[in-house]
């Protein structure tokens, strides 16, 4: 895909000076910072071109080669590392600075320190639980049950047999977390700095290892969770448990328990959205008749008169008698679909009492009526 023009990335004119194209670049990269947009792949790939524009555009020489050649005159440079090749260690450990002032974002807090070493994090763990229609109608408590990483009760999650004795200072990285390259470039030389993969950016390394975690500081374990949700939830909805999720190795930031709703499917009452549809088969005489019947609700029962004459197709609204709205105060309604039962086999007398009645011209539809089924049917094909 055609890289996108540097000055439209970052939002500025080509006369732009140098405070300027800062403070955009400040801009987009707290906008579309990793750790305010997580798991966005989107995001992080803006965040990385909008690393890639300012790299360029900050320095004078290369920004004077784009101005004149475009893209293709830094093909060179992006090589070096620039662009798709540059890694969130690179981005960070060239332009942290750039971040002062506007708080920490989870493990890339130390933007502006000479040493920044990462902060590990559990892995997240996915649950699906399911619920009855009352329970959504009403909010429920649960209570799971998960198989995942707890921190290692023998060493407190350090990994290490004896404690700080048994740590010491990465000899890669001699504690820094991060390793320096320097790499020549037709700019000339340019040096990056990334995580050190001796230790993992902790600038730790472990001289005797738990011999109930072998120095991972995790185990395996149940544990029971115990989380409330919220009345209205729906289908595939998701609710985030914060650090319920994997511990992470060695200490850390835990992962998230991400619980998945399900809905049990009712024996009588279909959901749409937040109201609810109840079939209601009739028998004949009670569509000609009329009648009050009982009606299934997500709580008990509802009663509902049944006009005479009521035609296959209506339906009957009990207000607020639905599920709850999950951002506001409202209720969805319960809607009653009538249906009208046709035996399929008669007595001879039925048989001659009906051909009795089919006689009476209050059985023959009106043109009317006949008029008004034909425009439903021809709006339910349309």
């Amino acid at each position: 895909m055609a890289k996108r023009d540097y000055y439209v990335v970052l939002g500025i004119e080509k006369s732009a000076a140098i405070d300027e194209i800062k403070k955009a670049y400040r801009a987009k990269a707290i906008q579309f910072h990793p750790d305010k947009n997580p798991g966005n792949k989107e995001a992080e790939e803006k965040f990385k071109e909008a690393a890639e524009a300012y790299s360029v555009l900050s320095d004078d020489q290369k920004r004077k080669i784009y101005d004149q050649f475009g893209h293709e005159g830094l093909s060179g440079a992006s090589q070096g590392g620039y662009g798709g090749g540059m890694t969130m260690d690179d981005i960070f450990a060239q332009f942290g600075d750039l971040f002062g002032g506007f708080g920490s974002f989870g493990s890339f807090s130390s933007f502006g320190s000479s040493q920044r070493q990462s902060v590990s994090r559990g892995s997240d763990l996915r649950v699906k639980v399911k619920l009855t229609l009352k329970e959504i109608a009403t909010g429920v408590e649960k209570k799971i049950k998960v198989k995942k990483y707890v921190p290692c009760a023998k060493c407190h999650g350090s990994g290490a047999e004896d404690g700080d004795k048994s740590i010491a200072t990465c000899p890669t990285c001699k504690g820094s977390g991060y390793v320096v390259r320097v790499a020549n470039t037709v700019f000339g030389q340019m040096q990056t700095r990334s995580t050190c993969s001796s230790c993992g950016g902790s600038g730790k390394t472990i001289t005797k290892k738990c011999t109930a975690c072998y120095g991972e500081g995790i185990v395996q374990a149940e544990e029971v969770i115990t989380f409330n949700l919220p009345a209205g939830v729906a289908e595939g909805m998701q609710l985030a448990l914060n650090g319920k999720g994997n511990a992470a190795r060695r200490g850390g930031i835990n992962g998230d328990l991400l619980v998945v709703i399900e809905e049990e499917r009712h024996p009588e009452l279909i959901r749409q959205d937040n109201d609810l549809v109840y079939n209601l088969l009739l028998t004949v005489p009670q569509a000609i008749l009329g009648d009050t019947i009982e009606v299934p609700t997500v709580d008990g029962k509802a009663k509902v008169k049944v006009e005479p004459g009521t035609q296959p197709g209506k339906v009957l609204r009990l207000r607020s008698k639905g599920l709850p709205s999950i951002n506001s105060y409202g209720y969805g309604d319960l809607l009653i679909n009538i249906s009208v039962y046709i035996p399929e086999k008669l007595s001879g007398t039925e048989k001659e009492k009906m051909k009795e009645l089919t006689a009476s011209e209050n059985f023959q539809p009106s043109q009317s009526i006949k008029e008004k089924i034909f425009s439903k049917f021809r709006d339910l094909l349309d």
